[in-house]
């Protein structure tokens, strides 16, 4: 909570202090070009903005590259087991309303043994940011396929490539009733941090999944939308000329425009089918589908483009208002208290439907 005494923080305010030697920080263990130090410096720059104080922010982790992120934090944290950092989120945020709840994970964390646990964070809409590192590869135990890896994809425990079709993460999330949906992609500077500002200002689950590279084990997975580039292939280009081809950013109330300047075009429906127009004699930007990120029957249908056929979307899916888990245990909390009033664990077991069993000798 935001005070006339919260201190102005910046961003190496929230970098974790090295317990071995105070005059340094810690030390980050990344493979050098990861990804996820382009998303850990911009979580602290935006933390530092948000006039919070540091001790109430929590990030919890499960297992994985992404889940070291803790470490890295000036906030509290919380090391968790594969898969279960919701189940963990949701205890905190349920029991500490001052505390802002992030959880850190990745695909294959909370895609595979974490599904379940995903999903039902999600539709209890615990008011928590989940950060979503996407790779399509499990990186901590050196290069496995993970369930969003495309079909065919040779890894060590594929070597014939892999049969399984890949989970959409964004997908997932809106059929989980998600009431915040997004993506962005780690060298997206710009557009990560006001995601990860847009999560953090949402009351209730917020999801944000981050396209991420694994430079030692699968290398390259997003240089056809602007991110990394890998040299001799054909989208040798300029980033952000790449990225002006290949993604579409989704905003409220905005035409689904992308392309050159001088060569732009539009997306439309031809009832449920996407179909890409070029802006000029024929079709204008009014032409255009205008983006309702309050539909989620568009928001499910934003989800289906993929390169190559369509630009890859990026932005805010689905966002709209609706109660959180939370406060209504809280609500639920305090109502039994004022019926049963603080009574002590004998009087609960007792409280209810019980009954004796009698030794009839």
């Amino acid at each position: 909570m935001t005070t006339p005494n919260t201190p102005k923080y910046k961003a190496k305010d929230f970098q974790a202090d090295n317990p071995a030697n105070p005059e340094k920080k810690v030390a980050i263990r990344w493979c050098p070009g990861c990804g996820d130090y382009a998303i850990l410096s911009q979580v602290q720059r935006v933390m530092a903005e948000l006039g919070q104080p540091k001790e109430e922010f929590v990030v919890v982790r499960g297992i994985g590259c992404s889940s070291r992120f803790p470490y890295y934090m000036n906030t509290y944290g919380f090391h968790t087991i594969h898969g279960r950092a919701p189940a963990f989120a949701t205890a905190i945020r349920a029991t500490r309303e001052d505390m802002s709840v992030w959880v850190i994970t990745g695909d294959g964390d909370s895609l595979s043994i974490g599904g379940n646990h995903l999903i039902h964070v999600l539709r209890r809409n615990v008011d928590i940011q989940l950060l979503l590192f996407n790779n399509r590869i499990y990186g901590l135990t050196k290069g496995q396929y993970s369930p969003t890896s495309e079909v065919g994809k040779r890894t060590k425990s594929t070597p014939m490539g892999s049969l399984d079709r890949p989970f959409n993460p964004i997908q997932v999330a809106l059929g989980a009733n998600s009431t915040f949906v997004a993506r962005t992609v780690d060298v997206f500077v710009k557009h990560q941090r006001a995601m990860i500002e847009a999560s953090y200002h949402h009351r209730g689950a917020s999801f944000l999944e981050i396209y991420q590279n694994c430079n030692i084990f699968n290398d390259g997975a997003y240089a056809p939308i602007g991110g990394q580039r890998i040299p001799g292939v054909e989208y040798e280009k300029k980033k952000a000329e790449v990225q002006a081809l290949q993604t579409i950013e989704l905003a409220h109330g905005a035409p689904l425009l992308f392309g050159k300047k001088d060569e732009p075009k539009g997306l439309r429906l031809n009832g449920s089918k996407w179909e890409i127009f070029d802006i000029g004699d024929r079709f204008s930007a009014d032409d255009a589908v205008v983006y309702d990120e309050t539909d989620l029957g568009l928001a499910q249908l934003a989800a289906t483009l993929d390169y190559p056929n369509f630009p890859v979307p990026v932005g805010v899916f689905f966002r709209i208002k609706a109660p959180t888990y939370d406060d209504a245990a809280r609500a639920q909390l305090a109502e039994a208290k004022e019926q049963i009033g603080d009574a002590g664990l004998k009087e609960l077991l007792y409280a209810g439907e019980t009954w004796t069993v009698e030794d009839d000798g």
